[in-house]
């Protein structure tokens, strides 16, 4: 929203950031840090952050061009009220809809950093451990043991892509008129149609 210098440094700061893989980043920092679940919530929270800050940016800059907020500025609103008044619920769909798709990712890369041994330790139940004590230690013994975390983790990410999936059908404007693939604009005009 502010623009200018600030944003030109916060984005090179993205770009930068971007360059690299994200499970370099999480499993340099998680081993500087050490295994634990607030370093976990930390380091992932803050590697997610900063990526989808792209997408809300270009959200709020198209927000920003409209002209119900230019006619905030112009009868002397302050900068926090434009923001909580009018850009936050515009782009907070997009927000929503950013969380549950990057919901998955962040659950795997959970699952991954507890696989290689940096994320939660072993006494707090965690899939990626889950899949590592069962697969190398007890594998030819009990498959299972590295199966249903397997199995488990899988629902859980295609679960929550799916909700975002729906989220994003739902909260789109362009589709309000039909509301996508579930119908409900086609059941309203069979209704319509019976009345009349």
């Amino acid at each position: 929203y502010l623009g200018g210098t600030f944003d030109m440094i916060m984005q090179r700061f993205v770009d930068a950031w971007m360059c690299f893989p994200a499970l370099f980043i999480v499993l340099t920092v998680m081993s500087l840090l050490g295994p634990g679940m607030v370093q976990v919530i930390l380091v992932l929270g803050i590697s997610g952050g900063i990526v989808g800050s792209r997408i809300i940016r270009s959200a709020v800059i198209s927000v920003k061009e409209n002209l119900y907020v230019k006619a905030s500025v112009a009868i002397g609103c302050s900068s926090t009220r434009i923001l909580f008044r009018h850009i936050l619920p515009s782009v907070s769909a997009t927000m929503i809809i950013l969380f549950t798709v990057s919901m998955g990712g962040m659950i795997l890369a959970e699952a991954t950093v507890s696989f290689l041994g940096y994320g939660i330790p072993p006494p707090a139940p965690s899939w990626g451990g889950m899949l590592n004590v069962g697969s190398q230690q007890y594998m030819l013994q009990a498959p299972w043991m590295s199966v249903w975390p397997g199995v488990a983790l899988g629902i859980a990410v295609y679960g929550i892509n799916m909700l975002g999936d729906a989220l994003r059908d739902l909260l789109d404007p362009r589709l309000r008129g039909g509301l996508s693939r579930y119908g409900r604009g086609k059941i309203k005009r069979a209704k319509e149609k019976t009345q009349a």
